[in-house]
């Protein structure tokens, strides 16, 4: 009965499973330029946030380093003068199984920085008002565009490459 059930329904896909197995801040920077200037005045901060990912097979078995870098600058809206940087790269280590190996990329570059983006956004709150600012709630990252952004910026460098060789 056993085989009969086995060989007349169809198999359920195996479903992707992925584990966070640690994060933690690889490289941070925090620039009060404000007060190395000792400006003073009315100050309008305007914000500009750049993102930058990447991934890494480690030598585990499915296992990833995923990290994701954030550089966010402000500046006075009325001078454009800078107030502060910040650098943040804040990596995770993942387990990932039963991806196949074409969505993989994908895979590592939007879910994972999606599980780490919390985490991140509550540093950079910290850390902004901690040196002296309001705290820099980031807005959600849509991490698909980003990753779309990347591999469209990559086909065209590949393009550019050929057509100067």
């Amino acid at each position: 009965m056993a085989e009969e059930a086995n060989s007349g329904a169809p198999q359920q896909p195996v479903q992707p499973t992925m584990r966070i197995l640690g994060q933690y801040i690889r490289d941070m920077s925090f620039e009060n330029i404000l007060v190395q200037k000792g400006a003073t005045g009315e100050v309008q901060p305007e914000l500009k946030v750049e993102v930058a990912l990447d991934a890494k097979k480690r030598q585990a078995d499915n296992q990833y380093e995923v990290l994701s870098k954030f550089k966010v600058v402000s500046t006075n809206k009325g001078t454009g003068t800078e107030l502060f940087i910040l650098e943040l790269d804040y990596a995770g280590l993942f387990h990932v199984e039963n991806v196949p190996e074409d969505q993989l990329h994908p895979f590592l570059l939007i879910e994972c920085p999606r599980q780490l983006f919390p985490f991140v956004r509550r540093i950079v709150s910290d850390v902004t008002r901690d040196g002296g600012f309001p705290p820099v709630n980031l807005d959600n990252v849509d991490f698909v565009a980003l990753y779309r952004q990347e591999i469209s910026r990559r086909q065209q460098a590949q393009g550019e490459g050929a057509k100067t060789n």
